[in-house]
Formats: structure tokens, C-alpha cells, sequence
């Protein structure tokens, strides 16, 4: 299980051989003089570049205020869909996101709640969790707050931690290689952030020691599956859809709902 669960972290799940989607381009509104663009209240978009010698470290960042978004996940054990699949299924969701790694057999791995029906089981000691509880969103460490079936309406996990108490989580000696990556996190004014690298992506460590030394105040982050997995869809009002295409289709995700 240990192998199984580090090939997942360094590629993501059932990663395939095939080349990787171009992502539909990004629509050029002038953004504001810090870098934001407000596609709506209490939602903006921006993209980071950490080596600007490399435009395939390319990270696109969701920042959604929850006094105007909620927050669900969704699962399918066992019959996973692709983007489009996923975008029928929610056709009021803003947003959503590839969530908890899985099985071949497609069933999530960790803890996956979905309006308050609880799946799979909690990882013990190490990775994070996103969860609504009491209508509240938040991202932490199960290290630091192991799960104890206390009452969540939603929750995805993954591993490792990229940001925690606002430094960087992930440091490890081994080498892991660039691919694309999902993660979830929560800034000082509990703002929820959405990140997906939709190009050949950076290595866990990379983007771990990134995104504390940017302006956007990450208290804790989380690595969700990546590789073949991520994928990305942003649908609103007034603003050209933009899909982030996995290679694989995902039995999980995280969805963003306008209030």
C-alpha cells in the first residue's frame, strides 16, 4: 500500500500515456494592478509563473470568498466521469476541481463527505482535508487535527501538505518529477484558494516552497491528485468558459456554487 500510495503522490492516478490536453486559453480581461482579475463578486483569477524562464510552471489561482460560494463535493464510486460528464451532471456549478486520489477500481482514497454521507477513511498522521463545517469552509493538517468523526457536511482529502501555518509543508530529499497539479487552500481572511498547473506543472516540492513566498497569504494548502487527474471548469456569468481537460476521468470532485 505504502508503494502504491507514492507512485499515486509523484504521478497522480491511472496516469496515461497520452499526450497532455492543451488547455482552452485563458480569456485576457485587463486585470487589476495587483495582478487580479473579478470575474465576479467574491471570485478572481490569477496566474502566477514561478520561473519565468519556464512558461510550463504556469499555476492558475481561483481565490472564492465564501460569504459568496459554497462548497460541495461529489462522488461516484466506481463510475468516474470526465470534464464534460462532470459539467452535465453540475450544471449550476461555477467551479470544480479533481478532489482525493483513487483506486483502479475508482473508489477514493481518505475521507470524502458529501452533504453530510461519509465514504472511505480518514488518512492517519499525515496529509490535510478540506471541509465545510458548520457552513464554514476550512483547510488543515490531519497531523495537527486528525479526524474524529466529528460531524462534516462536506470534506475531501489528499496528501502531502504544501503550506502549513503558512510555511512550506513538503520537504523531501527524493526527487519527485514536474507534472500538473490540484491543490486546495485557505488564506488569513478564509478565503478559499483553487490552484490547478495546467501545463507540465512543477514537483511537490517546488510548489511547495512556491506559494508561501507569494502575496497570497496561504495559512494551509493541500495536495490533491494530480497527473492524469487534474482537471479544472470555470463557468461564469458574463465570462468565457474556460476547461482544464484531465486525462482520466475522476469518480470525485469539488464543486463551487454561487450563493
Amino acid at each position: 500500500m505504502l508503494r502504491f500510495l507514492c507512485l499515486l503522490l509523484v504521478s497522480g492516478c491511472t496516469l496515461l500515456a497520452t499526450p497532455t490536453p492543451t488547455p482552452t486559453p485563458l480569456p485576457t480581461p485587463t486585470p487589476a494592478a495587483d495582478g487580479w482579475e473579478t470575474l465576479a463578486p467574491g471570485l478572481e483569477r490569477r496566474v502566477y509563473l514561478p520561473d519565468e524562464a519556464n512558461l510550463l510552471s504556469q499555476i492558475i489561482i481561483l481565490r472564492v470568498n465564501p460569504a459568496q460560494y459554497t462548497f460541495r463535493a461529489h462522488y461516484r464510486p466506481g463510475n468516474p466521469l470526465t470534464l464534460l460528464q462532470w459539467r452535465a451532471e453540475l450544471p449550476e456549478a461555477t467551479i470544480f476541481i479533481n478532489a482525493n486520489f483513487f483506486t483502479p477500481e475508482f473508489e477514493i482514497l481518505g475521507l470524502l463527505v458529501s452533504d453530510g454521507a461519509v465514504y472511505g477513511q480518514s488518512y492517519a498522521g499525515y496529509g490535510g482535508t478540506f471541509a465545510v463545517e458548520n457552513g464554514l469552509p476550512g483547510v488543515w493538517s490531519n497531523a495537527t487535527r486528525p479526524y474524529q468523526g466529528e460531524a462534516l457536511e462536506q470534506a475531501v482529502q489528499g496528501f502531502p501538505m504544501l503550506v502549513a501555518d503558512s510555511q512550506p509543508a513538503y520537504h523531501n530529499p527524493d526527487p519527485d518529477r514536474a507534472t500538473r497539479r490540484t491543490f486546495v487552500g485557505q488564506d488569513s481572511q478564509g478565503r478559499i484558494i483553487l490552484g490547478v498547473t495546467p501545463l507540465l506543472g512543477l514537483t511537490l516540492v517546488e510548489l511547495s516552497a512556491f506559494l508561501p513566498t507569494t502575496d497570497l497569504g496561504l495559512v494551509n494548502a493541500v495536495n490533491l491528485d494530480g497527473g492524469g487527474s487534474t482537471m479544472l471548469s470555470l463557468l461564469a456569468p458574463g465570462v468565457p468558459e474556460y476547461r482544464l481537460i484531465s486525462l482520466d476521468p475522476v469518480p470525485a470532485v469539488l464543486a463551487v456554487y454561487a450563493r
